[in-house]
Formats: C-alpha cells, structure tokens, sequence
C-alpha cells in the first residue's frame, strides 16, 4: 500500500535565520497523526541563515542523520567532539544521554541547506560517536544501514537510507526488507511504482508511506533525487 503526503501538507517554519519544512510533528508543528513513521522520528528539511546556530540541545535516544545540500555546517559535543560536513556530504551524530549537541553554519556569505532524519536508536549499541561520508553521483547511493556495509554510515537500528538520482526518463528499483517504508522526493518530481500499488506521481518534496511493499520502482519526470527510508522495525 502507499500513501502521498504533499510538500504544501507540511508543517513550515520562518523564523527568519532558520526556514523549515516538517514531514512530521517537530516544534510547534503537531498533528497527533504524524508522530513519525516506524523507527523514522524526524524528518525535516531546513535552512540556516549565513552564521546561524542551532545552540547546544540533548535528544532522546536517536541517531541524528543530516544530509548537506548547500553549505557547510560544523557540528560539536559538549565533550569535545567536532566534525565539518561540507555539501554532497552526509554526517551521523550517535546521540547519548547527558551530551549537548550544537550545529553552526559557518559560512558568513552562504546559506545552510540540509535533510534531517532521527532514527529511534537501540541503546545497548555503541557506535562511532560522528560519522561522515561523501555521497558520490551516481544512479544509488546506501547512505546509512545497520552494518556500515559499502562504506555506508552504521546507525543503531534495522533501517537502510537509500538516495536515488536520475536524469529525466531515467527508472530505477530498490528492493526492501518489508513491512515499511518511507519515499522523500527531495528535489523533482518522478512515478512511484510499488509491488502491489497503483503507479502514484509525486512532485518535488512530496514523499510517500509504504507497508508491505517488496521493492519500489522510481521513474524521473525531471532530475531527481529522492531518499528511500527502508524501515522493516
């Protein structure tokens, strides 16, 4: 089965240094039916202001995955860690209890573009604190999975992060572990074709919920990039 949700049915945010797009209930923005999909707790799109901070803040127990789209950010702990991700980048943050964490746009001329996923995080796994890895351009790309497998970064939880990028006309398919997951078109519009679902058209930050799909195949309308969360938990 799959279920459009449109960019324009999101929750938005301008406070002027920071403009955002909430998939799901995050801030002010809340709507008891949207509190995340499976382990997928968060997911927004955001936009810092040239110098702009996010001030030092603890989260639940989740791993914090950004992908840079324009900019540069620097990320700190309050024990010392640092870690610069640089756009076509993505950065992990595996989040503890009683760690602050701070994100800053360090260009004074640039503003700051990113994805944000928290993903619910098994506590008993102890990962590398920050992880960073280039996101090359290629048809697909894992950014994330639970063993780090093809230099992908390792997050604590049965989740696998795809990012998809197609030139006009261009299909391609992914094939998932099951019962859910979730599609974000991040820029342009393309035809979602599901294994038991009717072929759906989605345009440029709209996304979709999946549940027991085995694959899902991706067609670009226009150049496309597109993440595929596969969420089996």
């Amino acid at each position: 089965m799959m279920t459009t949700r449109c960019a324009s049915a999101c929750g938005q945010a301008d406070f002027g240094w920071l403009q955002a797009r909430y998939s799901f209930s995050f801030g002010h923005y809340f709507d008891p039916k949207l509190m995340g999909y499976a382990s997928l707790r968060v997911l927004n799109q955001e936009i810092l202001a040239p110098g702009a901070a996010f001030q030092p803040r603890s989260y639940p127990q989740v791993d914090v995955l950004n992908l840079v789209l324009q900019g540069e950010a620097e990320y700190r702990d309050s024990e010392g860690n640092h870690l610069i991700a640089r756009e076509g980048e993505a950065m992990l943050l595996s989040t503890r209890p009683g760690v602050n964490y701070s994100e800053i746009n360090i260009s004074k001329d640039r503003p700051l573009t990113r994805m944000q996923l928290w993903l619910a995080a098994c506590p008993e796994r102890e990962n590398p604190l920050l992880q960073k890895r280039e996101l090359p351009q290629k048809t697909s790309v894992l950014i994330a999975s639970p063993d780090g497998v093809d230099g992908s970064l390792q997050l604590r939880q049965q989740v696998w992060v795809h990012q998809v990028t197609l030139a006009p006309g261009e299909q391609h398919t992914v094939k998932l572990h099951g019962p859910r997951a979730y599609l974000q078109s991040i820029h342009g519009s393309l035809d979602v074709q599901a294994s038991s679902a009717q072929q759906q058209p989605l345009s440029c930050g709209d996304g979709a919920f999946l549940s027991d799909e085995h694959h899902i195949s991706l067609q670009a309308r226009t150049p496309l990039r597109a993440l595929v969360i596969d969420l089996p938990a």
